[in-house]
């Protein structure tokens, strides 16, 4: 049985712009990490918070970190319990799914400490308790791409289905991060619960032509499909940028650019060597406007969580 376990997951881009609640991309270009140190004591408590933050709450009511980590020793009914170390790469509040990110961070560490430990797939409910703290019913897309990594379509939910779909070969994913915050629980209660038939279908035909260029590596496909017309129309007036900032990235050879999750960061996916000019324009769209931004930017196939370190007990 391990002493202590370090699990990292990676940020993710959720709907993929047009998958509002069904797909998910891992965005390996930051990743949260949590340290599981096993303690006699039972239950779940807080250790040191590094890295983009020095201090998170503390309770697993606040803390989808310590959340999933409860719901997994629970669910194992183990005898033990842990203290977790949190260093935060990830954004919070910057539409890259930083919630998840920490939430399956924590589920896999804790889970590496199980004398039999779930299988990866089977700590999918773990992290959506964790990401309920976040945003309740808690949102599958960023939880599956962040634990699962690459492009996940989440097919069902009871019984849970998800399956990797491929990312067109040569295609990277630029994403610009603005210092604006914008929280998911409140970006989701601005949306509709009715839309317009001709919205719907419109919508239903953007996202069977996105899924299917990527299940057959068609980027004019991808192109056509790209574009959200069902979610990001709703949530535009929180960053009014986001016009200029796509307009600026296709003209640039983009594929298509929408926010990431519920903003206010922006992606874009672009073939490899368009990626360079896709980030340079809405980069500068961004300085235009006098908004900083960060880019960033990962591979389509990006990895999703694993264990970074193991630390077996010595024997008695």
């Amino acid at each position: 049985m391990a002493h202590y376990a370090t699990a990292s997951a990676p940020a993710s881009i959720g709907n993929v712009g047009v998958g509002f609640d069904v797909l998910g991309q891992a965005f390996d270009a930051a990743r949260d990490t949590v340290t599981a140190h096993q303690e006699a004591k039972p239950g779940v408590r807080l250790g040191k918070v590094t890295g983009l933050v020095d201090a998170l709450p503390d309770s697993p009511e606040n803390n989808t970190a310590l959340a999933a980590a409860q719901a997994v020793l629970a669910a194992a009914q183990a005898p033990f319990g842990a203290r977790l170390s949190i260093d935060k790469g990830v954004p919070l509040a910057a539409g890259m799914g930083g919630s998840a990110a920490s939430a399956v961070a924590a589920a896999t560490a804790v889970n590496a400490l199980l004398s039999e430990p779930f299988e990866k797939e089977a700590l999918l409910p773990f992290a959506l308790e964790g990401e309920r703290v976040a945003s309740d019913p808690p949102p599958w897309d960023n939880v599956i791409a962040s634990l699962m990594g690459g492009l996940v379509l989440a097919a069902r939910e009871e019984p849970a289905s998800i399956r990797r779909l491929p990312v067109p070969e040569g295609v990277v994913c630029v994403l610009l991060h603005p210092d604006v915050k914008v929280e998911t629980r409140a970006a989701r209660a601005l949306l509709k619960s009715e839309v317009p038939m001709a919205v719907a279908v419109e919508h239903s035909r953007r996202m069977a032509a996105f899924v299917a260029g990527c299940a057959t590596g068609d980027l004019d496909l991808v192109r056509l499909g790209l574009e959200d017309v069902l979610v990001e129309p709703q949530r535009e007036h929180l960053f009014p940028l986001l016009p200029e900032v796509r307009l600026a990235a296709v003209a640039a050879g983009a594929l298509g650019c929408s926010f990431s999750g519920s903003g206010p960061s922006v992606f874009a996916w672009a073939v490899e060597d368009r990626a360079d000019a896709v980030e340079a324009a809405m980069a500068g769209t961004f300085r235009a406007a006098g908004k900083a931004a960060k880019a960033y930017r990962a591979a389509g196939h990006s990895a999703g969580a694993r264990i970074e370190q193991l630390c077996e007990m010595a024997a008695a």
